[in-house]
């Protein structure tokens, strides 16, 4: 098997964002416990820090990463990872000189006080109702909060940073509205990447009252907004959800006569998550993997970054097709250090000056002489900024020659009215249609030597009209054709429907009909990755069908209608079969399959009462489910990453033949990595190390998938729901041990150490509902696959092609390492494991 030799050397994992961090986070040991308060004789100087009781945390004076040299801040960071990440910041606006000469002290009135080198007061906690300083304390917690309370009464808050949080909202803090004085607490991203003053960008409680979030440009623009939390999640935002039970957070809404405010929390008090409002204007969740010595972005809204206003600066040309910025042609970036990570705010700067400044008024009579001191280059499709003027000129001539007699204006443009631009333009976008309203062609005014070799943007625009007359005239002739095959297909109503549809070919269906056939969707089946499902049946007795309401589509009709031809051209025994689709306007997405009357796989595994699946029916579902996997890997036109395989997503018929469902939906809904965390939530984690790692997504993300599920087939119950002791391996009696084993241990890890048993009993493994009732060999096969299925390694994975071959005894498998992250979760090496097992 192809890198069988390879040592594992990546991390697993994800089930929900805390057993990610669980699964993944190699923890480091605790410092000796420091300093975490300052008193009225301990100030804070210098190099000295303070470190919260448990290490989590430390606070003290520091400079940001690509800050200005000389300007030092006193602020939180994370203590125990290798990149320090300020989470507070105290004198946001208001920087000090020499960290040596300057004290972080509880004043004389109480207040905790940042002193400048001269002793006059930087920033000030103003909490009312202090004593004096000899009675207070400020104390730094392992929740990343800094507490200001009586020496002698800590519960006595006096106040607190969770109440004044800068860019960063940690586990555990409020964004809250005070009812008594209306006050809402925001969270302002950064002024600049290295600058920590209050920026332009703000996530806080809808002004209005509403219970939900909205982000803010210069504090009255709103952008982007949850829509209202309705108790189990915001509507616009469903992935924010709240949650309870195993998953291992909870998110909720506290609304009372003093308060209201939403808050999160973490089971797991060694998780590390921050969600910030980032100086780009989107909102982002990171959690940090200390594996990869990185943090990973699991969210980020609003995801239109075109949608974030002034996101791209001055002259910064936005494109949501390409999700990113760029300097509109003749610019340059301003800072190309923050442009480079990330930050773009800053905008663009001229390569060259224009030249109309220093002619003065002789940029007229140039222009009237046909000599050209400056020029327009045209940009098409743009949505034009919102702040030009209008004038008189009455031709697109006269408004160019407007443009040019004023040496402020920097840009034109004509669609009956005459519009221009001065200085700076800002939220630059490309990709509209001049259909839409704000859009149409903009002329950017450039020096002349940016256009060393250009032909005026008048012979461009005669060339330009009849190229697209052209376009137009070979648009209406496809579109006549089209229009008329979609009239032919109309006419094939429901009622002629059978499951007989041609190989290759997918009917459209109209909503109503769907209606219909649904009774108006009340039959739901369940809710999967991408949507809903309900139960339909065709008229005239014909076949039940399962009709899929889509989530989240971002695509437009064209691209969606081609999509799903080519999925409904996909046929496979193994694979479920698409019948047809329906596409009516932008909400009304939906995909019609064959009806499965068994049900998913993990009803079977993981019900309250389920059918036990013999020992011979799961091997034939393993079989099945590689072999639809193999198909769309290696046997399609264009190869197919399902990026979501589980028992969910296994379905079975009535024989209980497995079929794959939801294959190719990824590409329908547009996926993306937050998406997948989100879907994939509450089960056991079947992500592959890459998806964590944020590398390159390959057909070997399924094989991981595939493997965690083959272990979820042999032992009948959710990975996740195995404890981390380890069990007796002295034990006997194959049902006995079975159930010991299942209830104590992290079933991937134990499944793995008993292949590496001289004298390992894998039947001990199994179900205990299958009573040992399995052929020794055929479960010690599936192990092995799924040892090697699961391996950290992309290049030490199988093939599902080779999977086939293994699980059907084609190939004889070599004994698989045991893979990295699972020796992380034992605690120790793995020859110590051999030693004790």
């Amino acid at each position: 098997m192809a890198g069988a030799a390879r040592a594992s050397s990546s991390l697993l994992d994800h089930a929900t964002l805390v057993l990610l961090i669980a699964l993944v986070a190699a923890h480091v040991p605790l410092p000796v416990r420091a300093q975490d308060t300052v008193t009225a004789g301990r100030p804070l100087s210098g190099d000295a820090k303070l470190v919260s009781r448990g290490g989590k945390f430390a606070m003290g004076f520091f400079q940001p990463d690509g800050g200005v040299s000389g300007r030092w801040y006193v602020g939180i960071w994370y203590n125990n990872i290798a990149v320090r990440t300020p989470v507070w910041v105290a004198n946001r606006d208001r920087p000090v000189s020499d960290p040596a000469a300057s004290r972080l002290a509880i004043a004389p009135d109480g207040n905790l006080a940042l002193l400048d080198p001269s002793g006059s007061p930087v920033w000030s906690t103003n909490a009312t109702g202090n004593a004096s300083n000899a009675t207070v304390a400020a104390v730094l917690l392992d929740t990343g909060n800094l507490v200001l309370a009586p020496a002698s009464n800590a519960s006595d808050v006096l106040w607190q940073s969770f109440d004044h949080i800068g860019d960063t909202w940690l586990p555990g803090g409020k964004l809250r509205r005070d009812k008594a004085t209306g006050a809402i607490q925001g969270m302002t991203s950064w002024r600049a990447r290295g600058d920590p003053a209050p920026g332009m960008y703000t996530l806080q409680l809808d002004p209005a009252g509403a219970p939900q979030y909205v982000l803010l440009w210069n504090g009255t623009r709103k952008y982007w907004l949850t829509g209202d939390w309705n108790g189990r999640f915001f509507t616009g935002a469903p992935e924010v959800a709240a949650s309870g039970g195993d998953s291992g957070y909870s998110f909720r809404f506290v609304d009372n006569d003093r308060e209201s405010y939403f808050t999160y929390s973490f089971a797991d008090n060694s998780t590390v998550y921050r969600f910030v409002t980032d100086v780009s204007g989107q909102v982002k969740g990171w959690f940090w993997v200390e594996a990869f010595q990185r943090w990973n972005l699991v969210y980020a809204e609003p995801k239109a970054r075109c949608a974030v206003p002034r996101g791209c600066g001055a002259f910064g040309v936005c494109s949501d097709a390409a999700a990113a910025c760029a300097c509109a042609r003749g610019f340059t970036p301003r800072d190309a250090v923050s442009w480079s990570l990330g930050d773009t705010t800053g905008g663009c700067v001229r390569n060259t000056e224009l030249q109309c400044g220093n002619n003065g008024s002789a940029a007229a009579a140039a222009a009237g002489s046909g000599t050209k001191v400056d020029r327009f280059f045209r940009m098409d499709g743009m949505r034009l900024p919102e702040d030009g003027r209008v004038t008189g000129a009455a031709s697109s001539d006269e408004c160019e020659s407007a443009c040019v007699g004023n040496c402020a204006c920097s840009a034109y443009a004509y669609n009956g009215s005459c519009v221009l631009w001065n200085g700076e333009l800002q939220n630059l976008e490309e990709g509209y249609g001049n259909q839409l309203a704000g859009a149409g062609s903009l002329y950017l005014r450039l020096a002349a030597s940016e256009f060393p070799m250009a032909r005026s943007h008048k012979r461009r625009t005669v060339e330009i009209a009849v190229g697209a007359t052209a376009i137009v005239c070979f648009v209406l002739a496809a579109s006549i054709i089209v229009v008329r095959t979609a009239m032919a297909r109309r006419t094939k109503r429901i009622q002629g429907l059978t499951i007989t549809t041609a190989e290759g070919r997918v009917t459209r269906f109209e909503y109503r009909d769907l209606q219909a056939l649904t009774k108006n969707f009340s039959d739901k089946l369940g809710g999967g990755s991408f949507g809903s499902v309900f139960r339909g049946q065709l008229p005239n007795g014909g076949a039940a069908v399962a009709v899929k309401k889509l989530e989240g589509l971002r695509q437009g009709e064209k691209q969606f209608r081609a999509e799903v031809s080519t999925l409904g051209t996909i046929q496979h025994v193994n694979l479920i079969r698409l019948l047809g689709f329906c596409s009516e306007g932008g909400d009304r997405r939906l995909l019609v399959y064959e009806y499965m009357p068994n049900g998913s796989l993990d009803r079977q595994l993981f019900g309250a009462t389920p059918p036990t699946l013999s020992w011979r029916a799961r091997h034939h579902i393993a079989v099945g489910v590689a072999k639809g996997l193999a198909y769309l890997h290696d046997e399609c036109r264009d190869r197919i990453i399902h990026c979501d395989v589980k028992p969910e997503n296994i379905l079975l018929d009535a024989g209980f033949a497995p079929k794959v469902a939801d294959f190719g939906l990824a590409k329908l809904v547009g996926r993306d990595f937050s998406r997948v965390l989100t879907t994939m939530r509450g089960t056991v984690g079947y992500l592959a190390p890459e998806w964590i790692g944020g590398e390159a997504i390959t057909a070997k993300a399924d094989v991981f998938s595939y493997g965690m599920t083959l272990f979820e087939i042999v032992s009948g119950r959710r990975n996740v729901e195995h404890g981390k002791s380890e069990p007796d391996s002295s034990s006997s009696g194959a049902g006995d041990h079975a159930a010991t084993a299942t209830a104590t241990t992290f079933f991937p890890l134990l499944a793995a150490r008993r292949l590496v048993e001289a004298e390992g009993d894998v039947k001990a493994l199994l179900d205990p509902e299958l009573g040992g009732d399995a052929n020794a060999e055929e479960v010690r096969r599936v192990c092995k696959v799924a040892c090697w299925c699961i391996q950290d390694d992309v290049d030490a994975r199988p093939t599902m092609a080779e999977v086939v071959k293994a699980l059907e005894g084609l190939t004889d498998l070599e004994m698989p390492p045991v893979p990295r992250y699972l020796e992380v979760l034992a605690g120790r090496p793995m020859h110590q494991i051999q030693q004790t097992t």
